[in-house]
């Protein structure tokens, strides 16, 4: 009996690394959207000077484009700072990280992740007011961002500053 929950201890103990599955894949993912959005900019930039056209017009299309381009960017961080989390959690808590993104549970983990989340939204309502015609309803989609982004502020505020232990 007392070998048989030593094996089963040993087998609980191993099973963390079975999060690799998931660093792997964000890890993956955010690497995926990094390389080929920079590869979407690149291209942007080199048709805009194939094009030699400069115009106003022209410039805010260039705008929403980079604001886009930011927005994919944004979230290729947020899957990079979850992998790096997951890893720091589940596998190594040794990893040599900035202070800033640090994680020592998983709240800390969903509150980078919040943090993010707000940024996008930010950028995903910039992109919509560059690109604003004039006609269609901006208030309707600038009051539900503000709306989520108060909720997760008030998340991010209640959760407050950890006390040192």
């Amino acid at each position: 009996m007392k070998s048989q929950l030593v094996t089963l201890r040993r087998v609980l103990a191993s099973s963390r690394y079975i999060i690799i599955i998931a660093v792997v894949g964000t890890f993956v993912a955010s690497l995926t959207l990094l390389v080929y959005e920079a590869l979407v900019v690149f291209q942007a930039v080199v048709a805009i000077i194939r094009k030699g056209s400069v115009s106003p017009e022209e410039a805010k299309i260039l705008a929403v484009g980079l604001i886009q381009a930011v927005d994919i960017f944004l979230i290729a961080i947020a899957c990079y700072i979850i992998s790096l989390g997951l890893y720091s959690l589940f596998v190594d808590a040794r990893l040599p990280l900035p202070r800033w993104l640090e994680v020592h549970d998983l709240e800390d983990l969903k509150a980078n992740l919040i943090s993010i989340v707000i940024a996008v939204l930010a950028v995903l309502f910039l992109r919509e007011a560059v690109a604003w015609d004039g006609e269609s309803d901006l208030l309707q989609l600038g009051v539900a961002v503000a709306l989520v982004i108060a909720a997760l502020t008030f998340f991010l505020a209640r959760k407050g500053p950890k006390s040192e232990e």
